[in-house]
């Protein structure tokens, strides 16, 4: 049998991706599926570029406001959700539309995931307890003992990915990377267009991020984190406060940035976000690449839509 169709919209932040879904949305019969690992944290909106409540009114978005900030969420989770809501989608009769820049989620969904044991959170804390103790890079010196194809890719103070390695060690007796040769390649059963802004000036799409983290501290970002560190019992380990934007202004209220020095480390961090997902979007295949600064990008997208719904 045929397998339903869907789009999967990705690229760099800034790259235009919110505009050109809303455009989709408008002229097929979409329903839009987050792709951002910022936007699953309920309370944060300023800082993920979460659309407002009158955009989402208009285009709902499914996998948004899932947790609050003091949790976890797993690409594996996603890839379960996503399925899961693209079914529903298919169901309705609709077609799914997935829109982000996460990653790691667009290579879950796509290819599947390595089987890797469920987080233990006794051990997790016994290994923050170490490295409290003898500090990160002295973990990742004893994986590099055990495992030196992983340490080989992380760099010392690399404390949530050192933690998830050190973990399955010591959960498995095994290195991570026997889980992934292990892995079993699990497209999703879809028929699935994967289009991919990558912008060709790269000044232009730096130029966009500066204007973009400027707009957000007009918009009260800074605010936004006094607010949900008085309600949440936050710490600079959780994924949340890892977030491009939110590490920095979380540093400046700690004391650890200058405020004067905020807005050029958020701009310079989000830049080396873009450029990491850029990476990742090089590596990828299968791929129907749109120069979103181009003129007819948008024609060209819809072009591409409408070949691959016949």
């Amino acid at each position: 049998m045929q397998q339903p169709p869907a789009i999967l919209l990705i690229g760099p932040t800034a790259s235009g991706k919110t505009a050109l879904a809303f455009e989709l949305a408008t002229r097929f019969p979409c329903d839009i599926v987050s792709v951002d690992s910022a936007q699953v944290f309920r309370d944060m909106n300023i800082g993920t570029a979460k659309p407002d409540a009158a955009t989402l009114a208009r285009f709902p978005h499914r996998l948004i406001d899932l947790i609050t900030p003091e949790e976890r969420y797993s690409a594996a989770q996603f890839r379960s959700d996503a399925l899961r809501e693209m079914a529903a989608i298919t169901a309705a009769g609709r077609i799914p539309l997935l829109v982000g820049g996460t990653m790691l989620y667009v290579k879950a969904l796509r290819e599947g995931l390595a089987d890797l044991p469920q987080a233990d959170a006794a051990l997790r804390a016994t290994i923050d307890a170490e490295a409290a103790e003898r500090g990160w890079p002295a973990l990742h010196a004893e994986l590099a003992r055990l495992d030196p194809e992983t340490a080989a890719r992380l760099k010392p103070n690399d404390a949530q990915r050192i933690q998830r390695a050190v973990e399955v060690l010591r959960l498995t007796g095994r290195t991570l990377g026997s889980f992934f040769a292990d892995q079993q390649d699990s497209a999703p059963p879809f028929n699935c267009l994967t289009l991919a802004l990558v912008p060709g000036d790269r000044s232009e799409l730096h130029r966009r991020i500066g204007q973009r983290f400027d707009d957000m501290l007009a918009a009260g970002l800074v605010d936004e984190v006094k607010m949900l560190r008085r309600k949440y019992q936050l710490d600079a380990g959780l994924p949340s406060m890892r977030c491009v934007g939110y590490r920095q202004v979380r540093e400046m209220l700690e004391g650890e940035l200058p405020p004067a020095e905020l807005r050029d480390r958020g701009v310079f961090a989000t830049r080396q976000f873009a450029k990491r997902q850029l990476t990742w979007l090089k590596s990828m295949d299968e791929l129907r690449v749109i120069d979103p600064l181009e003129s007819g990008a948008t024609a060209a997208m819809l072009a591409a839509v409408k070949a691959h719904l016949k």
